[in-house]
């Protein structure tokens, strides 16, 4: 059966149920969000409007949210609200039903009861329930409904967390569980991961039990709330908000539920006294204290004595709160300069201190427990991993961790230590295999425990790891790496600190260039990790600007115009897969290549405002040569002038890739966006070849880019003096925006002139150089660089 979703039903508007709505109607897809109708007023009478209260003010809620649930604000339009009252028959229009009202089994069957007889056949059902066995809910339904039944369990946000699990019943069709594994993948941009029924399933098993055993560790070390956040964040690959700040967030009695079912469901789980609740953590929901929602749990946030916040940690001993203290142990300070993860998580498990003794143990009841989840909970490896990957944010998934520390030598390790490990993990070791995970022709490959031999992960060409073709490797700085993807297509990548773009990045993008047109059919230019690029390197701007030595800066940045010009005018086509952060010098890269297939997920802005500065890679020039190709007869030329202008004035970063073409950052007819990031550059190399195939030809540099000169300058000046005297903007700001109004207008021409793209690239370098010279810019550079973050608005 051919099968397309053109229409969705969602049944339950609570903070799920809206999520998953607004994620649906960003794809396309229109969507028919239903909940229950709020009780009758005394008298009886209700006006229709009425009976929808409580789902209108439920995505009311979820729009207004922070982060937006919505990739822009005109997607809501997809969205029909109702009650199950009087719009449950409009279900048999729908192509597939969510169910996601309250975590009530009874409650579930009587929905699926009223959706039994509503329902076309064929129509797809799922529950997103988060523990209650799947198979439980379709007991009493029909052969039909049960062959097209299944648990779609989506997490929290929606449209940010990418783990979409799969859980099929014994009754459930395979080519339904086929066709939603690919839909989450392709339309939804989900990391689908084919699940069992079993408590917690995949993500919420392992990702509870990491925190629980994490714990036990803390009590057996006797560490601090604190403590145990620095050991357990970003230093070894997991989100910032840690172990206890991540229970704050999800709800402290969230995780004692999740926790408490699996202790009761899973009799035989060798780990499950870990999953008792403390007494510590039974006191927290006894007081009511859940995190986030009831306003204290592990933390809580004050007024200090000035007025200011103030964040204080919960003393588990003593239950009460008290400032924070920033931990020091000696094997983080040794890992801070070290930015390649696997060497970081290798240096901090092989530490002499308390922090190390900590990683040891709690990586080795890790894997001790993953281990013994196979084949219980998956009967794949890789699928444990791109669950807590995807679903908990972990930068490398467990097994991939055992992996870097060593199979063989972890597994003996932990052995001498008291922890098991499966039997198959013993008879893989013993058929001398060394690792899970391996890379054979630049496709990664996963142990298959049942059959003790290695097999390719699906999805193969699809997803293109550029590292993984580090054996076809071309040319290579001490930043970046070329290598030949296939098919005579070269990818270039960074490894640079938030993907910032400094001298050795810039010459890897000509030498990749120049590689690629010597006998390539094109280029792809992509990165790993979390972010594309936040941007240029604003050290290397400051440290020329304070030093006053102009010549360098202007070699600078007339060497990053280059460059950019480089990409654009290539004879061979190139092609940047971004996602993630993408701002500033990362934009400008954007805009100059041949074509950009951008994830859903990317934030992408020029931003160099917010240092007092304006975009000076070529980005200012491309605004003006847009806005000018924008200009229309019937419409006043300074309008798209000015919409160019503000979008630079206020350092907009778009907030998704549709908001990127919005913004004409990206364009419409020539660049696409995939909602899945993994597979924008095998996107990318597709459209290479294409446009090589169709008759590619280097485009020729324009000469005919119109500028308005005084008329234009006119217009901007008075908005940008009435924001000053508004107070709006600080006398730099201004001076700022003036200099930006001066080179998008051409400059003080007497009237309206075609120019060429060297001219304005002369006119933004000459007014980047100056503002480099201003106090105000030298310390908002200064304030950057100390704070570690990208340049925002």
């Amino acid at each position: 059966m051919k099968r397309a979703i053109k229409k969705v039903a969602v049944l339950g508007s609570g903070v799920m149920g809206s999520r998953i709505a607004c994620h649906f109607a960003g794809t396309g897809v229109q969507v028919l969000l239903l909940d229950i109708a709020p009780p009758a007023p005394e008298g009886g009478f209700r006006k229709a409007a009425d009976k929808n209260k409580i789902v209108n003010d439920a995505l009311a809620a979820a729009v207004k949210s922070n982060p937006s649930p919505v990739y822009h604000k005109d997607v809501i339009k997809k969205i029909r609200t109702g009650n199950f009252e009087d719009h449950m028959p409009e279900i048999a229009a729908c192509d597939w039903i969510i169910e996601v009202v309250v975590e009530r089994l009874d409650i579930k069957q009587k929905i699926f009861e009223q959706v039994e007889r509503y329902r076309k056949p064929g129509t797809l059902v799922s529950s997103n329930t988060s523990g209650i066995p799947i198979h439980m809910m379709a007991e009493g339904r029909s052969e039909d409904f049960k062959k097209h039944f299944c648990g779609t369990h989506f997490f929290n946000p929606p449209r940010y967390l990418r783990l979409l699990e799969i859980i099929p019943t014994p009754h459930t069709d395979p080519a339904v569980v086929d066709f939603l594994m690919q839909y989450g993948d392709l339309y939804l941009g989900k990391t689908t991961v084919l699940c069992k029924d079993t408590p917690a399933f995949i993500a919420n098993r392992i990702g509870v039990f990491s925190m629980m055993y994490i714990m036990h560790v803390k009590e057996q070390l006797q560490l601090s709330v604190d403590e145990v956040d620095a050991l357990t964040g970003p230093v070894i690959g997991r989100p910032k908000s840690a172990t206890f700040r991540t229970a704050d967030v999800v709800g402290i009695d969230t995780l004692v539920k999740v926790a408490k079912g699996v202790a009761d469901n899973c009799p035989a789980d060798e780990a499950r006294h870990y999953f008792t609740i403390p007494g510590w953590l039974d006191t927290l929901v006894t007081n009511n204290w859940l995190g986030d929602k009831s306003g204290q749990g592990f933390f809580k946030k004050v007024k200090g004595a000035g007025g200011e916040k103030e964040i204080l940690t919960l003393n588990l001993q003593t239950m009460e709160y008290a400032p924070r203290v920033k931990p020091k142990f000696a094997a983080l300070e040794a890992a801070k300069p070290v930015d390649d993860l696997y060497t970081r998580l290798k240096m901090l498990t092989g530490s002499g201190d308390k922090a190390g003794e900590f990683y040891r143990l709690f990586h080795y009841g890790l894997f001790s427990y993953i281990s013994h989840r196979i084949p219980e909970i998956s009967d794949e490896i890789y699928r444990v991993d791109d669950a807590m990957m995807a679903g908990f944010g972990w930068e490398i998934g467990a097994f991939e961790s055992w992996d870097v520390m060593g199979l063989v030598k972890t597994t003996s390790a932990m052995k001498a230590a008291g922890f098991a490990v499966a039997p198959w993990v013993d008879a893989m070791i013993a058929a001398g295999f060394t690792s899970f995970y391996k890379v054979e022709n630049g496709q990664k490959q996963c142990y298959d425990p049942s059959t003790g031999t290695y097999k390719g992960l699906p999805g193969g060409e699809a997803f293109i790891v550029m590292s993984n073709h580090a054996g076809k490797e071309v040319w290579k700085n001490a930043s970046c790496r070329l290598y030949h993807l296939g098919d005579e297509v070269l990818g270039l990548q960074w490894f640079t600190k938030m993907g910032s773009i400094g001298s050795d990045v810039l010459s890897g993008i000509q030498t990749a260039v120049e590689k690629a047109e010597k006998g390539y059919k094109g280029l792809v230019i992509a990165n790993e990790g979390a972010n594309f690029s936040a941007g240029a390197n604003v050290g290397m701007i400051f440290m020329f600007a304070i030093e006053q030595d102009y010549d360098e800066l202007n070699m600078a940045i007339r060497f990053f115009q280059q460059t950019m010009m480089r990409a654009r005018y290539s004879s061979v086509p190139v092609v940047v897969a971004p996602h993630g952060l993408t701002l500033g010098g990362a934009c400008e890269l954007n805009l100059h290549a041949d074509k950009c297939v951008p994830a859903a997920e990317t934030y992408t802005g020029l931003v160099e405002l917010g240092v007092g500065l304006i975009p000076g890679g070529g980005g200012t020039k491309e605004f003006v040569l847009r806005a000018a190709d924008e200009m229309h007869e019937d419409e006043p030329e300074t309008i798209t002038l000015k919409n160019r202008f503000l979008a630079i004035a206020t350092a907009k970063v778009a907030t998704s890739a549709h908001e990127g073409f919005r913004m004409g950052i990206y364009r419409n007819g020539q660049d696409e966006w995939v909602m899945n990031p993994g597979r924008r550059i095998a996107e990318a190399k597709k459209s290479v070849i294409e446009i090589y195939d169709s008759g590619y030809t280097t485009p020729v540099p324009r000469t005919d880019i119109k500028v308005l000169g005084q008329s234009g300058l006119g217009a901007l000046y008075a908005g940008i003096h009435a924001m000053q005297t508004a107070n709006y903007a600080t006398a730099h700001d201004a001076l700022v925006a003036r200099k930006l109004a001066y080179v998008m207008c051409g400059g003080d021409l007497s009237e309206p002139t075609l120019v060429s793209e060297q001219y304005l690239l002369d006119l933004e370098r000459e007014a980047f150089l100056s503002l480099c010279g201003e106090k105000k810019t030298l310390e908002r550079i200064q304030s950057v660089l100390k704070s570690g973050r990208p340049v925002r608005n």
